[in-house]
């Protein structure tokens, strides 16, 4: 695994991963045809994923893996398998509370401050 990116380099990375066309753009994971990485355990999900337990990745180790970003939380890598929309605000990943949740027979990242938004993600242990 790469080391963590500096924050300026984190910067450009996450500007590189942003949508143009959110609606367009994103799927989700039946569209994917299902999701094929780490299932985080239930026990370990409920004590520490899902909507209560939300943070910013500002403060969490981004690298890149595959042309996307991806950040550690918890234990695990979560890699951006979607592009972020268009009209979240340009630092969103330094001031947005986000969590992880598990809906739909698959993993998406979601933002507080925009409720019906839900960016899929791959868990990697």
């Amino acid at each position: 695994m790469p080391p963590p990116m500096p924050p300026a380099q984190t910067r450009v990375v996450w500007q590189q991963r942003r949508a143009t066309d959110w609606k367009r753009e994103h799927q989700s994971w039946l569209q994917r045809g299902g999701y094929h990485g780490y299932v985080i355990p239930p026990e370990r999900f409920r004590s520490s994923f899902g909507r209560t337990h939300y943070f910013r990745i500002y403060h969490q180790p981004v690298t890149m893996f595959g042309g996307n970003p991806r950040f550690q939380y918890n234990g695990y890598w979560f890699t951006m398998a979607d592009p972020w929309p268009e009209y979240w605000s340009n630092n969103w990943y330094e001031t947005d509370d986000v969590y992880v949740d598990y809906v739909d027979g698959g993993y998406y990242l979601f933002n507080r401050s925009r409720p019906g938004d839900r960016v899929a993600v791959v868990v990697y242990e």
